[in-house]
């Protein structure tokens, strides 16, 4: 009896926490004006990002070295910069 009381309360703040963590996504997403339409943070920092991402494989190629999956690395390369540069200038 006990432990069915038990679970039921571990359901019920498990529920409860689940939702507060979702209620927390609900704010002002970061946009920004230009020319008169609002983009999304994130999309106004992957040009910067595509550019690092660029140099970075620049910088590699100099150093002479080489990847074994370009096509999975460079486009994570990407999306950590500008996830990155989104948390610096946005966050």
């Amino acid at each position: 009896m006990v432990a069915n009381r038990t679970r039921q309360f571990a359901m019920y703040g498990g529920s409860l926490l689940l939702a507060s963590l979702f209620q927390a996504g609900c704010s002002r997403a970061p946009a920004i004006d230009i020319l008169g339409s609002f983009f999304p943070g994130w999309l106004v920092c992957l040009v910067p990002a595509l550019a690092l991402t660029a140099f970075t494989q620049l910088l590699l190629s100099r150093r002479g070295i080489k990847l074994y999956l370009p096509t999975l690395v460079y486009p994570s390369l990407a999306a950590f910069y500008t996830f990155a540069l989104w948390l610096i200038f946005f966050h």
